[in-house]
């Protein structure tokens, strides 16, 4: 399934989507930078100049395998010609090109892998091609650090799973009930949000009654590397025997030590 974003590049509105990890950029938004009226035509207008076409079958033998490079031939003999034009539909199909993409329907559009979209920019302007870049960078940074604070949220999960299967096996008495396991659970769960936070999960409720999720939802991403960190030890400590209250002075230690090697400062205070 294709991921979809938007990106906006000097007021206009250009859709970008991923399919099988490769990113392609709208160029019929693109083109609406010089023509909102008639983007295709602004497209049908690239695609017949011989340089264009040359450029596509360069990238195509580079990139595509499967490319046909007899109907390639063809095409580059008639560019330029004034009978001569070209659709990305009737490229993509005689070709089977794979740089430029054509959808349908209400959101659709021509798509080009990003080679191909920058050079189309630069045919459009100069600068809105460097505009272009820019913003691209942009959002591909930003799904980077989105997916580095997914991972590390990830990794919390995990272990937190260890952790409470540790408290299942240590602190738990024998039958006892569900909803007196889960109360363990809190308790055990908001050691480490004290130690960490210096809070419990209902004091941060309280305090901030118009936020959504829970404390760890809005953690930094070293504050959640030192979580799981902590749970994993703790996790240690209970198979150790630790009671509760020891737990929590060493938990925070480690805690105060880890964030001050992470952020080289440090904004808490040790439990007395």
């Amino acid at each position: 399934m294709a991921k979809k974003s938007e990106i906006i590049v000097r007021d206009v509105a250009i859709k970008t989507i991923t399919v099988n990890g490769v990113d392609y950029i709208c160029i019929t938004d693109v083109a609406k930078q010089k023509n909102p009226v008639d983007p295709n035509g602004v497209i049908a207008n690239w695609m017949r100049n011989r340089n264009t076409v040359e450029f596509l079958g360069i990238w195509e033998t580079i990139h595509n395998p499967s490319f046909n490079p007899l109907e390639f031939e063809g095409f580059r003999k008639e560019a330029g010609l004034n009978a001569f034009t070209l659709s990305p539909t009737r490229w993509i199909t005689a070709t089977n090109a794979i740089g430029i993409i054509s959808h349908a329907g209400r959101n659709g559009g021509t798509y080009a892998q990003t080679d191909i979209a920058f050079e189309f920019a630069s045919w459009i302007s100069v600068e809105f091609r460097l505009y272009l870049v820019k913003e691209f960078q942009r959002l591909k940074a930003e799904e980077q650090k989105l997916l580095g604070w997914t991972a590390k949220r990830e990794l919390s999960k995990i272990n937190y799973r260890i952790h409470t299967d540790a408290i299942k096996s240590h602190l738990i008495p024998a039958e006892v009930t569900k909803e007196q396991a889960n109360i363990i659970y809190a308790e055990e769960a908001d050691v480490l949000n004290v130690a960490m936070f210096g809070m419990t999960a209902k004091q941060w409720r309280e305090a901030n009654p118009e936020l959504k999720g829970n404390i760890r939802d809005y953690a930094t991403i070293n504050e959640l590397i030192c979580l799981s960190n902590m749970e994993n030890i703790n996790a240690v400590l209970i198979n150790d025997g630790i009671p509760q209250g020891e737990r929590l002075i060493k938990l925070n230690r480690i805690a105060i030590q880890q964030m001050q090697v992470l952020e080289a400062s440090s904004g808490r205070k040790l439990l007395k």
